[in-house]
C-alpha cells in the first residue's frame, strides 16, 4: 500500500512489512518515507493550512460528515484491516470502526460551534472606554502521531478535531499498524479534504517522526504513546503546542459496599480487551479485605470462561499482543511478580504472541506490574483494610490517567473524587470507560492537554483578542 504525500499517492523502493500478530505472516508493505517526502509534506501543509483557514465552518463540517458516511460504507473492509494489522478480535475491530464513524459525526457538529466571548473591558479602571471580544482561529499545521493499539479511533481523535478547527494535518501512524490510517486518508480526500492539507507518511518514528516534530512550520504535535517517547518529542519539539497522552497504570478500587458483579465485569472487560493493550486498561485492583476472596472467586470464574486465540473468529474474546518483543516483556513482568512473592490465580501461559488472560494476587508493590505500564493481559489484585489505604495505593505510581471506584457509600465516592490524582475518576465504572466527547487526559506522567472533540479543538486553536476604543 502506498502512502499519501500532500494528497498524492507515493511509493518508495524501501519497504516496511506489516505483520499479522496472530501468525506473523506479512499482511502488506508500506513505503519508508524519505527526507524529501517529509519536506514535501511540510511545505504543502503550510499551503493547506491557509486553505483550511479560509474554508467556512459549514464546509469543514460537510467534509467530516461525508468521511463518517464513507467510512460506514467501508466498515467491513476496515474491520478486517484492523484484525490483520493489530491482532484485535473481529468484534473489537468492528466496534472501533463504528466508534470512529461517531467521532467524525461529533467533529462535524462541533466544527459549527467554535465560539469566542465578549470581554468586559469596563471592569478595569484603565479600559472603561473599550469594548471587545476574543475569537478562536486555526493553529496551522498539526502533526498527529498515532499508536498501534486503537489506531483508527485514536487517529480520528486527532485528525477530526484538527479539521474541524481548520488546520492541515500530517499523520504519522505506527509502523506496525499503518494500513488503516492510509485508508482513512483516502476516505478524507474522497470526502473533499484539500490535497495540500493532508498527508499520511509511513516510516520510522525515530527518523521521520523526529523530522516532523522538530520542524518550525509545525504548530501542534498530538502524540499518543509511551512516556519515554513523549519525553524525546518534548525535548525535540521546541516552541510548539503539545498534546500528549502517555499511558497509565490504571487502578480500580472495590469497596466493601460495591456491587461485586459489576466490579468483576469491569475488571474482566477492562483488563483483557485488546489483550490489555489500552492505556486505561485495568492493571491494579484493590479490594476490601472483607470481600477479597469472594471477588477473587468470581473473577476466576469469569476469566476461566474466556476464549483466546484466532482474532478473526466471532467466538474469540481475546487475541494476541502485537509482537514477540512485547510478549517477551509481558511474560517477564508476570514472572517477576511471582518470583517476588505474588500468587498466580489463573493464566500466565504463552503460545508465541498469545498470552493467557492472567490474574495475579498478593503482588508486592516493588514489581513492575504495580509501578509501570504493562500493556498486556494481566491484572494484579491486592486486598486493603481502609479506604484511605486504597486511595494512597492508587495514587502511588507516576501515572494518573483514569481510575475506577466501586462503592455505594456517597462519602467514599466524594473522598475518592477529591483525593485521587487522575484525569478521570469513574464511580461505579472501571477506568476503561471513555465517551468520545468527554475531556480525556491525565495528571502527572500520563500526559499534557485533553482529547475529546470540543476539548481537542480548543487545544488546536489560537485565541485572538480584539478591542475597540470608543473615544
Amino acid at each position: 500500500m502506498k502512502m499519501i504525500i500532500a494528497g498524492r499517492w507515493t511509493d518508495r523502493s524501501q519497504k516496511i512489512e506489516v505483520l499479522y500478530p496472530y501468525d506473523e505472516n506479512v499482511v502488506d508493505t508500506v513505503p519508508q518515507a524519505t527526507e524529501e517526502d517529509i519536506e514535501t509534506a511540510l511545505k504543502e501543509s503550510v499551503n493547506g493550512a491557509r486553505l483550511m483557514k479560509q474554508m467556512p465552518a459549514w464546509k469543514r463540517s460537510e467534509i467530516l460528515e461525508k468521511t463518517s458516511k464513507i467510512l460506514l460504507k467501508r466498515k467491513d473492509e476496515m474491520t478486517n484491516i484492523l484484525v490483520k494489522e493489530v491482532g484485535k478480535t473481529i468484534r473489537e475491530a468492528r466496534a472501533e470502526v463504528e466508534r470512529t464513524v461517531e467521532i467524525f459525526k461529533y467533529a462535524a457538529e462541533e466544527s459549527k460551534r467554535i465560539y469566542g466571548e465578549t470581554l468586559p473591558f469596563d471592569s478595569s479602571i484603565t479600559s472603561e472606554t473599550k469594548i471587545g471580544y476574543f475569537l478562536r482561529e486555526p493553529s496551522g499545521v498539526v502533526v498527529a502521531i498515532v499508536p498501534f493499539n486503537v489506531p483508527l479511533a485514536l487517529c480520528a481523535h486527532k485528525v477530526a478535531p484538527a479539521i474541524a478547527a481548520g488546520n492541515s494535518v500530517i499523520v504519522k501512524p505506527a509502523s506496525k499498524t499503518p494500513l488503516n490510517a492510509i485508508i482513512l486518508g483516502e476516505i478524507l480526500l474522497e470526502a473533499g479534504m484539500p490535497p495540500e492539507a493532508l498527508s499520511v507518511v509511513t516510516g520510522s518514528g525515530s527518523k521521520i517522526g523526529l523530522m516532523l516534530v522538530q520542524d518550525k512550520r509545525v504548530r501542534i504535535v498530538s502524540f499518543t504513546g509511551s512516556v519515554s517517547t513523549g519525553e524525546v518529542i518534548a525535548k525535540a519539539a521546541g516552541i510548539k503546542k503539545l498534546c500528549f497522552e502517555l499511558g497509565s497504570n490504571s487502578p480500580m478500587i472495590v469497596s466493601k459496599t460495591a456491587d461485586l458483579s459489576k466490579a468483576v465485569k469491569a475488571a474482566v472487560s477492562g483488563g483483557f480487551s485488546i489483550a490489555g493493550q489500552v492505556c486505561i486498561s485495568v492493571q491494579r485492583v484493590y479490594v476490601h479485605k472483607e470481600i477479597y476472596q469472594d471477588f477473587l472467586d468470581r473473577l476466576y470464574n469469569e476469566v476461566s470462561k474466556m476464549r483466546f486465540g484466532d482474532p478473526s473468529s466471532e467466538e474469540t474474546h481475546m487475541g494476541p499482543v502485537v509482537d514477540r518483543s512485547n510478549a517477551d516483556r509481558i511474560i517477564q513482568w508476570i514472572d517477576e511478580a511471582v518470583t517476588k512473592g505474588g500468587k498466580l490465580l489463573i493464566g500466565g501461559g504463552r503460545n508465541k504472541n498469545l498470552i493467557e488472560p492472567t490474574v495475579l494476587t498478593q503482588v508486592p508493590k516493588s514489581t513492575k506490574i504495580m509501578t509501570d505500564e504493562l500493556f498486556g493481559p494481566a491484572i494484579a489484585v491486592n486486598p486493603f483494610e481502609t479506604f484511605d489505604e486504597a486511595i494512597e495505593e492508587a495514587n502511588s505510581t507516576r501515572y494518573g490517567l483514569q481510575v475506577g471506584v466501586f462503592t455505594k457509600d456517597l462519602q467514599e465516592a466524594l473522598k475518592a473524587i477529591k483525593e485521587l490524582e487522575f484525569g478521570g475518576v469513574m464511580i461505579n465504572e472501571g477506568p476503561r470507560f471513555r465517551a468520545d466527547f468527554m475531556p480525556y487526559g491525565g495528571y502527572k506522567d500520563s500526559g499534557i492537554g485533553r482529547e475529546g472533540i470540543r476539548f481537542t479543538i480548543e487545544e488546536m486553536t489560537e485565541i485572538k483578542t480584539v478591542s475597540f476604543d470608543l473615544l
